[in-house]
């Protein structure tokens, strides 16, 4: 499939096929529940998983692994500038779409898209790229957490509009890794957190719904057929799943009881059928595609590669185990969908890109061995 004069890491290649083929199985899986209720949205839906997501993504995966990774840094700017723009489109009558009071998606006629998922990669590169250039002036307030909390700020002003929280927390989950990566001070960074820890705050008591995932958190027994309900259902499908699971296709949960069983609800279906082994597989194949990520940086020595690198895994690892925190009840409820695994066309292409993006990087990482 990689036929080039340098291969890429082949561990990393092996992990991402199995995460997709695996992702793909449970989303099949999960969808059977959608099936039974509406034929018509269950074609579209897997029409548009397969299609957009794994076909055009499998096909976006082989381009980005293939582009060198120093167009990404020569191009930053635009490419964050550009994926801004597509952003706010969303607030565009006529293009952008609204579904449960949000808008964050735009419709070109026949395609339509969630125009962060773009969003999130774009600020990653060019932050990487900023970070890669300042060097050790990075240390500094000027050069490091200054434009870190400008570039941030900006992002979030386009994503809390929206509202999307749970994608602003990620890509910031993302900043901060490229941010310590690249040599900034701990005690700016602990500054962010106090201050991302008051925003929360700020965001929690001028948005109902984030306070409401933080009492249900706390207290989920409290309305169980209200705020608890989802999070109720999610703790009894994981449980029921016991040590082996139901089986392929057996899930219970997935046709009347979970919300969202192929979005943010899929990681419970999977423990179902799949029990508490497959479950822990699942868990350990995102480790090791983490781990992997980060050991093909540590033998990068272009700065940007490796802190694109780094800011990618984090972007992905971040979202996985937020979604299945709040599953097991361990995190609040997000509504953060499961990488490789969970419905969503964009969140698939984007995430196979991103991991053609850190394919090409290994080839600088195996060279230099």
């Amino acid at each position: 499939m990689f036929k080039t004069g340098i291969k890429v890491d082949i561990p990393f290649l092996i992990s991402l096929t199995i995460l997709v083929v695996a992702g793909f199985l449970i989303f099949s899986s999960a969808s059977l529940g959608l099936l039974s209720k509406n034929t018509v949205k269950y074609a579209n839906v897997a029409f548009n998983q397969t299609f957009f997501g794994l076909f055009l993504g499998s096909l976006a995966c082989l381009v980005t692994s293939k582009i060198p990774f120093q167009f990404y840094k020569k191009n930053a700017f635009y490419i964050f500038l550009g994926a801004l723009i597509l952003t706010l489109l969303v607030f565009v009558p006529g293009i952008g779409l609204s579904h449960g009071g949000a808008k964050r998606w735009v419709s070109f006629k026949l395609i339509s898209f969630q125009p962060a998922e773009f969003l999130k990669i774009a600020y990653v590169i060019y932050f990487a790229a900023w970070v890669a250039q300042a060097k050790d002036k990075v240390k500094s307030f000027s050069h490091g957490l200054l434009p870190f909390a400008i570039i941030t700020s900006l992002v979030g002003a386009v994503l809390l509009a929206q509202p999307d929280t749970d994608t602003f927390m990620v890509t910031v989950a993302g900043g901060l890794g490229i941010f310590l990566a690249g040599g900034g001070r701990w005690r700016h960074i602990a500054l962010l957190i106090l201050i991302g820890v008051i925003g929360l705050g700020a965001v929690a008591y001028t948005r109902p719904y984030v306070m409401k995932r933080i009492t249900t958190f706390i207290s989920p027994n409290e309305n169980a057929q209200g705020s608890g309900y989802q999070i109720q259902q999610s703790l009894i499908a994981v449980g029921s799943g016991g040590f082996y699971g139901r089986g392929f296709g057996q899930s219970i949960q997935k046709f009347n009881f979970l919300p969202e069983p192929i979005g943010d609800s899929i990681f419970a279906v999977s423990a179902e059928e799949f029990g508490f082994i497959g479950s822990t597989l699942l868990i350990l194949l995102f480790v090791f595609f983490a781990l992997r990520g980060l050991k093909i940086a540590t033998n990068v020595s272009d700065p940007f590669g490796r802190l694109l690198i780094v800011g990618i895994v984090i972007l992905i690892i971040s979202q996985a185990f937020i979604n299945i925190g709040a599953m097991v009840g361990i995190l609040p409820l997000s509504g953060i969908t499961l990488p490789f695994v969970s419905h969503g066309g964009t969140s698939l292409f984007i995430a196979l890109a991103e991991a053609g993006i850190i394919l090409n990087i290994s080839k600088q990482a195996r060279n230099k061995h």
